[in-house]
């Protein structure tokens, strides 16, 4: 199977037409025409990230970052990771399709894996789209309610629990029930006030600043999950998907922790 059937697989699934203006869907690197031999599925692409589908005969990675956000002017070895990055996987016929927004957007997207996960139900779209995707409605972020509602200590219990978190940060505690709750994953401080003015009791997100926790303003708590941490679920995601559509293909998992922030 070619590059290009596979990259029409997963524009069916998760259409590029549905990412967000600024971003860079779909493939990115590579020969349309080359044939797949083992796919290789990551959160980001790094030189080592390639070099681990190259040492596991995978010429094809679906991540979920895109490798290029914004136009380069050289691509040379001494001008920075990005960069390096193509040049490895340019070196190694190595493919690269970005999936990103448009799975941020879906219904059946990354936060809604996350919404389910936490155990929310009665789900609508937080941030809703005009243009809709054959008659299914797309958006920005999820906003759902607990079965039964926590007091904030057993949601920050329950979300460490059911997302593996060791850390979480968040506006101060004001002795809120938690029932009624948003998630944006990945830099989230934009829907604030839209998760405010929908009467959230906690809104789930990263990326907040010192001042964003400002923003709680004693009506709800503001929970910062982390970036890597919101987003890592998502390769489990593609895999279950492509595993329906390719199951004579190798799909692997990413070995390497991308995520560039570390802990002490």
């Amino acid at each position: 199977m070619k590059v290009s059937e596979i990259s029409e697989i997963l524009n069916n699934w998760m259409p590029t037409s549905i990412a967000e203006d600024y971003d860079n869907v779909g493939l990115i690197v590579g020969n349309p025409d080359s044939l797949v031999t083992n796919i290789l599925i990551t959160l980001d692409t790094t030189n080592e990230v390639i070099d681990e589908a190259v040492k596991k005969n995978c010429n094809l990675i679906i991540s979920y970052h895109p490798i290029i956000f914004n136009g380069l002017k050289k691509i040379t070895s001494n001008s920075g990771y990005v960069q390096n990055s193509i040049i490895n996987a340019v070196k190694n016929n190595i493919s690269i399709y970005a999936i990103h927004t448009s799975l941020d957007n879906h219904p059946e997207g990354i936060t809604y894996f996350l919404a389910k996960k936490i155990g929310l139900k009665n789900l609508s779209i937080l941030i809703p789209k005009t243009n809709e995707l054959q008659g299914i409605k797309t958006g920005i972020g999820i906003i759902g309610k607990l079965d039964k509602s926590k007091d904030e200590d057993s949601f920050f219990d329950l979300l460490k629990d059911k997302l593996n978190l060791k850390y979480i940060r968040h506006s101060k505690k004001i002795n809120k029930t938690i029932s009624k709750i948003s998630i944006v994953v990945g830099s989230g401080s934009f829907a604030i006030k839209n998760s405010l003015d929908l009467g959230i009791d906690a809104f789930i997100t990263s990326d907040l600043k010192y001042h964003n926790f400002f923003e709680a303003d004693n009506k709800a708590i503001l929970v910062d999950i982390g970036h890597y941490e919101s987003e890592n679920h998502i390769k489990l995601i593609i895999k279950e998907f492509l595993n329906k559509k390719l199951p004579n293909f190798t799909l692997l998992l990413s070995e390497d922790n991308v995520n560039p922030v570390k802990y002490y």
